[in-house]
């Protein structure tokens, strides 16, 4: 047994199927031990790749999704995507190796202070400095991930700890060159320091599964909204991602809402929580339909910059909000009632609270509002997508892909302008089955969210959505998808433009200084890691496209659709701050 086995044995009692990662020497023997004990190991081209498919793993499964990087640069290139977890509430454990425990400060390969540089992206980090001590660590950093707000957690593992006694000894006992009392003094410190390293080793031993254990909404304050509500005459209800946090009840939580009656807007995690084409689910105009209401509940949504920092809702209404973050919870702005709870068991017990509706309809005059608003939408952006752009027009692409969705499929997006052109089109199957980066806008999350899915449904029709500045952090992870044999479909938004940015930057400046790419070939690019690929150029060969694209992966390749996109206003004036 060495650490690299305690760190595995821990996983193992976790549950974890799967350990993401680039290797390294810091962390061999946890990638070596994981694999013994039937931990499937998957490897990957970037760390951030690593990180962001654990994050997929504990969107989709609610248990915390584990990677495992090297030291020194291996850890700096996970930030990026730790932050992105931290923002989505995501529980993620990221074990770092480190230089030796004696060595630190010294001048060690890949040394320096890890702990500064994560702590701040972090729910919680902790070094190890005890062999003994790796297991209770890494069974706290799986308690700190899962329980209250979920969050990345980060767990430092030295690399002397995790190789076996003899071979930690045999490194100490190197020959200093001299017998000078000097030499003695470090010779006698560095046997004590292995000594106090690997005391009580012998008797570490794996504990079970943590749980997480989400916080039950207040009742009295649950009746008040009850009441609030069954005066209200125009209710919008707002469900966001954290609302998905409990994945064991995503079916409890869409029958939740269904039996509130209300209209309800869905956003991030929470899209296609009620299915497709749900008569309360509303897609379109939610600021004015915000801005109409008499009662606003949010579910797992802070007021930030998607609600205009809270001035979304009118001040005359009642607005409520559910959330696990207190923080979040009075963001921006201070709700009239707060349930300080888990919002799928706030709005399960507001749905349990409430006197049944006659013929399931409480507010059948706002509904109808709401819906012919969104008919008459859906009927502009269908005019839009048959308007000639030289080249294929992304809102008709988009209809497409739609058309292609399965009660198997998982849509993920990464990118700007072309995935948020998406989002008004593609419609997810069912409960978590969209992915998105959420509120820090990561660019970059494609590969590694499509990795995750991809595992966790073996099933699934996995799609990628990608605008074509995005797919440039992805593309090596073509060689990952076929060195594992993971047949995803990513469909390459290419207008050769970082468009989201150059719309406005153009109006105001008349310079596109940096935004301009090019038409890129990027299906030759992935070829030549082993994955199929598919041009697309001419707008009328976009059904037959996606048709080759989709046989490529049922023949267990992955494959990228290169569409050379026209350009369309249909998003004009949309940046957000």
């Amino acid at each position: 047994m060495n650490g690299g086995d305690l760190v595995a044995e821990v996983l193992a009692a976790q549950g974890v199927p799967f350990l993401f990662t680039l290797v390294g020497g810091h962390i061999s023997p946890i990638l070596v031990a994981a694999k013994q004990r039937g931990i499937r190991v998957v490897d990957t081209r970037h760390e951030a790749t690593a990180v962001f498919a654990a994050d997929a793993v504990a969107r989709l499964t609610g248990r915390a999704g584990v990677a495992a990087v090297t030291a020194g640069p291996g850890v700096t290139n996970t930030i990026t995507a730790l932050k992105n977890a931290q923002m989505a509430q995501s529980p993620v454990v990221l074990i770092g190796g480190a230089a030796p425990s004696a060595l630190q400060g010294r001048g060690a390969l890949q040394d320096i202070d890890q702990m500064a540089v994560v702590r701040p992206v972090v729910k919680w980090a902790q070094q190890v400095k005890r062999v003994a001590a790796l297991i209770p660590t890494l069974e706290e950093a799986f308690r700190q991930a899962q329980t209250g707000v979920p969050g990345p957690v980060f767990v430092e593992c030295p690399v002397d700890l995790l190789y076996d006694e003899t071979t930690v000894r045999t490194w100490y006992r190197a020959d200093r060159g001299g017998k000078s009392l000097a030499d003695k003094v470090v010779k006698q410190y560095l046997r004590y320091h292995v000594n106090q390293m690997f005391r009580g080793a012998q008797t570490a031993t794996a504990g079970p599964r943590v749980e997480g254990t989400p916080l039950t909404p207040d009742p009295g304050a649950v009746r008040r909204v009850v009441e609030k509500l069954s005066r209200a005459e125009r209710p919008v209800i707002l469900v966001g991602s954290q609302a998905m946090l409990d994945v064991a009840h995503a079916g409890e939580l869409a029958n939740a809402v269904e039996t509130i009656g209300a209209p309800v807007y869905l956003s991030g995690m929470a899209r296609g929580l009620l299915g497709r084409d749900h008569p309360l689910q509303m897609r379109h105009k939610r600021r004015e339909a915000l801005k109409e209401a008499d009662f606003v509940l949010l579910a797992g949504v802070p007021c930030d910059f998607r609600l205009d920092y809270g001035n979304h809702i009118r001040r005359r209404a009642v607005y409520v909000s559910a959330n696990r973050s207190r923080t979040d919870l009075t963001k921006n702005r201070k709700p009239a009632i707060g349930l300080l709870a888990d919002p799928s068991l706030a709005l399960r017990a507001l749905a349990a609270a409430l006197p049944a509706a006659p013929d399931n309809a409480r507010w059948p005059t706002w509904i109808s509002a709401l819906r012919a608003r969104d008919h008459a939408r859906n009927a502009e952006i269908a005019q839009q997508a048959h308007a000639a752009t030289g080249r294929v027009n992304p809102l008709h692409l988009c209809m497409e892909i739609d058309r292609k969705v399965t009660p198997k499929t998982i849509l993920i997006g990464d990118g700007g302008d072309f995935v948020a052109t998406a989002s008004y089109v593609v419609q997810p199957p069912g409960p978590l089955r969209w992915l998105d980066p959420g509120a820090f806008g990561t660019l970059g999350v494609g590969a590694g969210f499509a990795l995750g899915a991809k595992l966790v449904h073996p099933d699934a029709d996995v799609w990628v959505i990608y605008g074509d500045g995005a797919f440039g952090y992805s593309a090596s992870e073509f060689d990952t998808f076929v060195r594992h044999q993971l047949p995803v479909i990513a469909v390459v938004g290419n207008d050769a433009s970082w468009s989201q940015i150059a719309r406005e930057q153009v109006a105001m400046f008349g310079d596109p200084v940096a935004t301009e790419l090019a038409h890129s070939d990027y299906g030759r690019a992935v070829e030549s890691f082993g994955a199929a690929s598919v041009q697309l150029d001419d707008p009328e060969l976009v059904a037959e496209a996606l048709d080759q694209a989709c046989q490529f992966a049922a023949d267990g390749r992955p494959v990228v659709v290169n569409a050379l996109l026209g350009k369309t206003d249909f998003r004009k004036g949309s940046i957000s701050m």
